[in-house]
C-alpha cells in the first residue's frame, strides 16, 4: 500500500483530501505545520509527499528544502499544493525540490494522476481504482 504524507493545516482541507485518499486506497499520515512534515518525511518514509506551502512553522518552500536536503528523504517526490496559481508559482515550486505542482481547490482526479505518476518514477504502484 502507498504512503502519502498530507501536510496541511487547513482542517477541513486536511480531512477532506485524507478521507478521499484513504478511499483510493493509500495509507495517509498527516503533518499539520512545516516542521511535523519534515519530521515525519523522516519517521515515516512516505512514498509521496503532498506539501501545501503556506504553513505555520516553517512554510512549504522551507520543509521541502530541508526534504530535499537530507539524503535519507531526498528521493521521496513532493506535489506542491496550493491556492497561488500566480505565473511563477510553479517555478518557485519546482525550485525549493518539489516534483510537481497543484493548485487549490484540488480536483483530485487531476491530482490522482500527478500522484501515480510520482509513485511511478520511485518504482511504487497506486492502488488498484
Amino acid at each position: 500500500m502507498a504512503k502519502i504524507l498530507l501536510v496541511e493545516d487547513n482542517e477541513m482541507n486536511r480531512d477532506m483530501l485524507s478521507r478521499r485518499l484513504l478511499r483510493k486506497g493509500y495509507e495517509v499520515v498527516i503533518a499539520v505545520d512545516g516542521q511535523q512534515g519534515v519530521d515525519l518525511a523522516a519517521s515515516e518514509a512516505p512514498d509521496v509527499i503532498l506539501m501545501d506551502m503556506s504553513l505555520p512553522i516553517i512554510d512549504g518552500w522551507e520543509a521541502t528544502r530541508r526534504i530535499k536536503a537530507d539524503p535519507a528523504t531526498q528521493p521521496i517526490p513532493v506535489i506542491a499544493l496550493t491556492a497561488h496559481a500566480m505565473a511563477g508559482d510553479r517555478e518557485q515550486a519546482l525550485g525549493a525540490g518539489c516534483n510537481d505542482y497543484d493548485t487549490k481547490p484540488i480536483e483530485l482526479p487531476r491530482l490522482l494522476e500527478k500522484i501515480t505518476a510520482q509513485l511511478a518514477r520511485v518504482g511504487k504502484s497506486a492502488p488498484a481504482a
